[in-house]
């Protein structure tokens, strides 16, 4: 089991690499990691996620109350510790605005076509939460009205929200998220969508099964008899399925601009 030291220094590691990859820019993102019953640690607010220390860390408990740091912990704490109290598996938070993933959340498109083996194994859909504002409880209540399924969420017009059973798991969900939109927008550029049939998903879902990952999925629902993998992607709010060919190329085209625009500030 990792110190706490050691844990900061993951924590400034994974800010170090969603700022390398262009996904937060200036002091944008929050990270936090369980410790324990009732604490956390998280990233501060007002710093880079890039430049940041492990004595930059803020300790603080499931009601936002700082136990130790010297700086203040993110506003959108709220957040993390209402994921934390609301799933007992997870163990890391992780939010950045990935442009290309955040493109679909500004365009209402959630990432719900079968079309990467990996993907749908790591997470399988990736909803769109409803527009909060950030600070407030707005986000955090809109966030866990899709808990129950998902490890992967798209924040409309926000950014993105990966949770993991710890630090590593959550982040490279985020980098699954960012790929996976990639090639969804690359897809639809280059002339339109071909999904892995049906019975090859079921596969795929055993194959997750198999492999014991851990974490919750659109598959975890489907054998609590809650819903069908149908159902799952009817209800993963998505703009885009709702559009004719020139809307949904107006749609694509206003993605790729608003990526390309975010690429050049880095």
């Amino acid at each position: 089991m990792k110190s706490e030291f050691e844990l900061k220094k993951d924590i400034c590691e994974v800010g170090r690499r969603i700022y390398t990859n262009g996904f937060v820019a200036a002091n944008d993102g929050n990270i936090s990691v369980r410790i324990g019953e009732n604490e956390v640690l998280t990233t501060p607010t007002g710093v880079s996620k890039g430049f940041m220390t492990p004595d930059m860390i803020v300790k603080a408990d499931l009601d936002g109350n700082v136990i130790s740091g010297k700086l203040k912990p993110s506003s959108e704490l709220k957040m993390h510790l209402d994921v934390y109290k609301h799933r007992d598996d997870v163990k890391s938070v992780v939010h950045a605005h990935p442009p290309t993933a955040t493109g679909f959340a500004v365009a209402g498109i959630s990432l719900n076509e079968m079309i990467m083996p990996e993907v749908i194994i790591t997470l399988g859909i990736v909803p769109i939460v409803k527009y909060g504002t950030p600070s407030t409880h707005e986000i955090p209540d809109a966030v866990r009205e899709h808990l129950d399924c998902y490890d992967g969420f798209l924040l409309e017009n926000h950014g993105a929200l990966t949770i993991g059973t710890d630090l590593f798991n959550a982040y490279f969900k985020m980098e699954t998220i960012e790929l996976a939109a990639k090639i969804n927008l690359t897809a639809r550029q280059l002339g339109g969508i071909k999904e892995i049939s049906k019975e090859n998903v079921e596969k795929l879902y055993e194959v997750r099964k198999n492999l014991g990952v851990k974490g919750r999925h659109p598959a975890t629902c489907m054998e609590c008899g809650v819903c069908s993998t149908d159902e799952i992607k009817s209800n993963s709010s998505d703009l885009g399925h709702n559009l004719d060919d020139d809307q949904l190329a107006s749609l694509v085209s206003e993605i790729t601009k608003k990526v390309m625009a975010e690429v050049s500030k880095g």
